[in-house]
């Protein structure tokens, strides 16, 4: 694919939807495309996170390992989507396990080159922060929602 069409893509990641282009190319430039076959897993719950993949084509399931050692799929995700968002800014741990539901592709983006985009344009730094911050605030408002079933 070119590089017009990974910064079109990127650009339809919420993380990224307020970053102009010229900031977006420096992601897809430096970022790596990976294509998987249908079955063929991205990546494995609580293996070190060292990346985000923006999912270029085709779906993933997403699934965690059950109290029994069985693996329940949580969800479905396609293109647009940011697994592992977190990673290009600590180290982490993957949370689920992703499996392509068909022949598909991602663009990888590891931490330095997202960090590396963060020290050039402090101003994406704030828009990642406010980001990050909406997403734990849903969590948390789910999580209240949930607490009642658990008291």
């Amino acid at each position: 694919m070119a590089l017009n069409d990974d910064i079109a893509l990127l650009s339809l990641v919420p993380l990224f939807a307020e970053i102009d282009e010229d900031k977006l190319r420096l992601i897809a430039f430096g970022a790596e495309r990976r294509r998987l076959s249908r079955g063929q897993q991205l990546f494995r719950e609580g293996a070190p996170a060292d990346c985000a993949f923006a999912i270029a084509s085709g779906s993933f399931s997403l699934s965690r390992t059950l109290v029994d050692g069985s693996a329940a799929v949580f969800d479905t995700v396609g293109p647009g989507t940011l697994l592992s968002e977190l990673a290009m800014i600590s180290l982490v741990e993957r949370k689920f396990t992703a499996t392509a539901e068909e022949d598909s592709e991602v663009i990888r983006i590891n931490r330095p080159l997202f960090r590396r985009m963060l020290e050039e344009y402090p101003e994406v730094a704030a828009v990642v922060e406010a980001r990050i911050r909406e997403s734990l605030q849903s969590m948390i408002r789910k999580m209240e929602r949930l607490a009642p079933k658990f008291a």
